[in-house]
């Protein structure tokens, strides 16, 4: 029975840790846009992240493009 004098103050502690951090993350917009990453996932970025850098593919075109530009 002593046990609950420690475990109720120490749940309405935790609860109101949790309550903060809720209130915290909706004031700061963590849960403005819900829908954004789940379609950002399905979006193919053909294009490199990092400036710079050329595959393979993007070479062969460009040499491609440079020989019809040299025929004309």
């Amino acid at each position: 029975m002593k046990i609950l004098y420690l475990l109720i103050p120490l749940g309405f502690m935790v609860m109101g840790v949790a309550l903060w951090a809720i209130i915290w993350a909706v004031k700061n917009g963590q849960f403005e846009d819900l829908e954004g990453p789940a379609h950002r996932i399905l979006m193919d970025d053909d294009d490199p992240m990092v400036p710079g850098f050329d595959t393979a593919a993007d070479k062969s075109e460009q040499a491609k493009t440079d020989l019809k530009n040299n025929d004309q």
